[in-house]
């Protein structure tokens, strides 16, 4: 709970919460309880113990403070080469214009919008469910507020291979827009999904996303954060996952003034695999936080956190891992690593590696480390002929390959690769 002292504005900001009029009851009790959730936690507060590295102000205040819209001049988007099913939205808002056709072969999607109004759902085992489930034993207030208030996303449920990625696509039109989203996935037993995601979204963000993989599906989930270089997101995925059952979700942020990610990820089923990974780098005013956590509820899981940051002129890069072996959970491989690239003295990176383990046949490892480019390496390329800026991006770039590799499909991968590349590029000293 926050001390009132330390957010006045927090506690004002909850006073005048007033939750969606109308919609169905599945919808109307899910964002009661959310709102309950949120005001017995108080808004988080820069003395909250998962926040002491991060401030939460911009992300608590009543307003979105203005970001102003990101003009690419090149203005390619990343998986424009990939075949895919496109939803956009633009500042939070649907857009319908701009969107395929949301019907396909073993899977159905609906927008959060349409369904709220309905008298029932299938959401409505999962909308705020596993949002709730996380938020022991760390709190997490504003995903709560958003299952409180969100009034659009998407609910996708999958009963078969779906042959192209579902891909979520968020634009940023507006300095001052401010927009919840929250999205629900549920894979049926043996099913199978890639959800890519990209944009800005607003010049503030708070999203949430909720996805159960049951037994034998496979969930992929690929997404970057860039382009606009004053926007502020705090993203939340919660996952439920089954018996044999794969999770992989990798993340790639640059630019931002400030970025919050959370992964709660609960493996519930023998034999469940989940890997979180990402990679950042930042220039200058840049501030972005992985926090991560996961628990092995059932035996013979393996879980992989892989976080990469490369920072300069001043960049903070956070990583918050925590991984959790209960009681009964034998058999448990869980692998934590996160490292920080520090081009220049001025930039900071704070890592707070967690295990908590009460089984006693498991392997869990964590490490964090945090160095400049290697002289020596640095040596040897320019030593072949490689000019000092483009050795410095090859190694770079290595130093990101582990979080990248997580990425199963080569296409995406490359893609982001090339991305990198040109960031650097457009970087360099």
């Amino acid at each position: 709970m926050v001390r009132p002292q330390e957010n006045a504005a927090g506690a004002d900001r909850l006073e005048s919460l007033r939750l969606p009029e109308g919609g169905g009851e599945w919808i109307g009790a899910a964002r009661r309880t959310a709102l309950a959730r949120l005001q017995a936690q108080g808004l988080p507060g820069r003395r909250d113990e998962y926040w002491r590295f991060t401030d939460p102000a911009s992300l608590t205040a009543a307003e979105a403070p203005p970001a102003a819209v990101f003009v690419d001049p090149d203005d390619t988007r990343p998986f424009d080469s990939i075949e895919r099913l496109r939803i956009v939205f633009r500042d939070g808002v649907f857009d319908p214009a701009a969107s395929d056709d949301l019907a396909g072969d073993g899977i159905e999607i609906s927008l959060l919008s349409d369904a709220a109004a309905a008298d029932i759902h299938w959401a409505k085992d999962l909308y705020g469910v596993l949002e709730g489930r996380g938020q022991s034993p760390v709190p997490r207030p504003l995903a709560a507020l958003n299952t409180a208030l969100a009034r659009e996303g998407v609910l996708i449920r999958v009963s078969g291979r779906v042959g192209r990625p579902v891909s979520l696509i968020y634009l940023h039109e507006r300095e001052t827009s401010d927009a919840l989203l929250h999205h629900v996935i549920r894979l049926e037993p043996g099913a199978e999904l890639t959800l890519l995601e990209n944009g800005p979204a607003a010049a503030r963000l708070n999203k949430v996303m909720e996805v159960e993989v049951a037994d034998g599906a496979r969930f992929h989930h690929v997404r970057t954060q860039g382009r606009d270089h004053e926007r502020r997101a705090h993203t939340h995925i919660f996952a439920r996952l089954g018996t044999e059952s794969r999770f992989k979700s990798f993340t790639l942020t640059v630019n931002g003034v400030l970025t919050r990610n959370e992964a709660v990820i609960e493996l519930a089923g023998e034999g469940a695999s989940a890997h979180v990974a990402g990679a950042a780098v930042g220039d200058g005013r840049f501030h972005q936080d992985d926090t991560v956590f996961v628990t092995h509820a059932a035996p013979n899981c393996e879980s992989r956190q892989v976080f990469k940051k490369v920072l300069r002129n001043g960049a903070v890069g956070v990583f918050q891992g925590k991984i959790l072996v209960k009681e009964g959970a034998q058999k448990t491989d869980g692998y934590q690593i996160s490292q920080s690239l520090m081009l220049d003295d001025d930039s900071q990176f704070f890592a707070k590696p967690e295990l908590e383990i009460y089984a006693d046949d498991v392997a869990c490892s964590h490490g964090s480390t945090t160095g400049a480019i290697d002289p020596e390496a640095l040596f040897y390329l320019r030593a072949r002929g490689i000019a000092r800026a483009d050795a410095e991006d090859l190694l770079v770039l290595a130093f990101l390959s582990e979080a990248i590799e997580e990425i199963e499909a080569e296409e995406i991968a490359a893609e982001l690769l090339s991305r990198l590349e040109a960031w650097l590029r457009r970087h360099r000293r």
